[in-house]
């Protein structure tokens, strides 16, 4: 039995998309996972992260995500767009469609305004708000890893305003 903190052995080794508009952020992300052994793939959007999702040949195992990601520039939503500029929560549920067994963390710096405004009930998702120290963030990505994907549909009932019951996440 491994510790949550130990790292992946190289026969298992875990595959982690960090998505955050703010670079210092995405470093941080990867050098605490690659630290604990995880292969690390970063995006600093949405649309780099779509590309990545469906691009990358082998597996990825959880979308860490950042929830609140403006648009890099002034952009048009078009709904033939592949790769669109969209919020976490709505990458989470895009990148599921495309990855059937990928697992989904959130983060954010402002965690009751950011979950509010995009209607996210607290403590249905794994959540770590930033900033986060190396064990924190460790402990809830192994963690999340070894529980079973959502689909995109139960990732859109289960978190916006559901009374279905959830454990919680953080606090």
């Amino acid at each position: 039995m491994s510790l949550p903190n130990a790292p992946p052995s190289t026969d298992d080794k875990k595959t982690v998309l960090a998505v955050d508009d703010d670079a210092a952020v995405n470093a941080i992300c990867r050098a605490f996972l690659e630290k604990a052994g995880f292969t690390v793939l970063t995006a600093t959007g949405s649309s780099d992260a779509l590309k990545i999702c469906k691009q990358h040949q082998g597996s990825i195992h959880l979308l860490l995500t950042d929830l609140v990601m403006p648009p890099p520039a002034f952009s048009l939503a078009l709904s033939g767009n592949e790769f669109p500029h969209v919020h976490g929560h709505e990458l989470a549920v895009r990148a599921l469609r495309m990855r059937k067994d990928l697992r989904i963390v959130l983060m954010s710096g402002n965690v009751d305004n950011d979950l509010s405004a995009y209607g996210i009930r607290k403590g249905c998702l794994p959540f770590i708000p930033k900033p986060f120290d190396y064990e924190s963030l460790i402990n809830l990505v192994t963690h999340t890893i070894n529980e079973p994907p959502l689909t995109p549909d139960s990732l859109t009932q289960e978190t916006l305003n559901s009374p279905k019951g959830a454990d919680e996440w953080f606090d």
